[in-house]
């Protein structure tokens, strides 16, 4: 199931399949959000944004507008 990475729940985890927004791509490619990568949704802070993602093998924070653009398709 393809879904945003802003959809995820703490814990769930995915792989990254494709970026619906060409402006922030080279920012999040940047960053270690590349296609095929794995991405684990750990924490969302108390209002909800920003969230906290391992990728890559480091931690990173998104905001939900940034997270919105991030296809990935669930690990079960």
């Amino acid at each position: 199931m393809i879904v945003r990475l802003s959809a995820l729940k703490p814990g769930q985890e995915g792989i990254i399949k494709e970026f619906n927004n060409n402006e922030i791509y080279i920012k999040l490619m940047e960053m270690g959000c590349v296609p095929g990568e794995r991405i684990l949704l750990e924490q969302v802070a108390p209002l909800g944004d920003p969230i906290s993602v391992n990728v890559a093998g480091y931690h990173l924070s998104l905001r939900l507008n940034e997270a919105e653009h991030i296809l990935v398709e669930l690990m079960y």
